[in-house]
């Protein structure tokens, strides 16, 4: 009972750092759009970095739009900052604008 209680106490953590780590603009490039789902996949670049090189790549991570009108701007291959929140591990675009 009380490791049970100690890993669903350490998922709750890790559930609060997660949803966390999306309040603020992260920079990342627009690798796939699908309009018909309403969902974004970006490469998230790592702050700190110079330049396009792979190794400065962070996670791939897929988003869905608040509303459409956000993926009508961007395109594959675009620069971008964003803002997302969790919902439950989906993440939501709640900001998105081409560099």
């Amino acid at each position: 009972m009380g490791t049970t209680k100690f890993i669903l106490a350490g998922a709750a953590v890790i559930s609060m750092l997660a949803s966390s780590a999306f309040a603020d603009d992260l920079t990342g490039m627009v690798t796939r759009i699908d309009r018909l789902n309403n969902t974004i996949s970006i490469q998230q670049m790592q702050k700190g970095t110079v330049g396009g090189s792979a190794g400065g790549a962070g996670a791939l991570q897929q988003f869905k739009a608040k509303d459409a009108a956000m993926l009508d701007a961007v395109h594959a291959g675009d620069r971008v900052t964003y803002s997302a929140t969790d919902n439950n591990g989906a993440g939501t675009l709640t900001k998105l604008q081409k560099q």
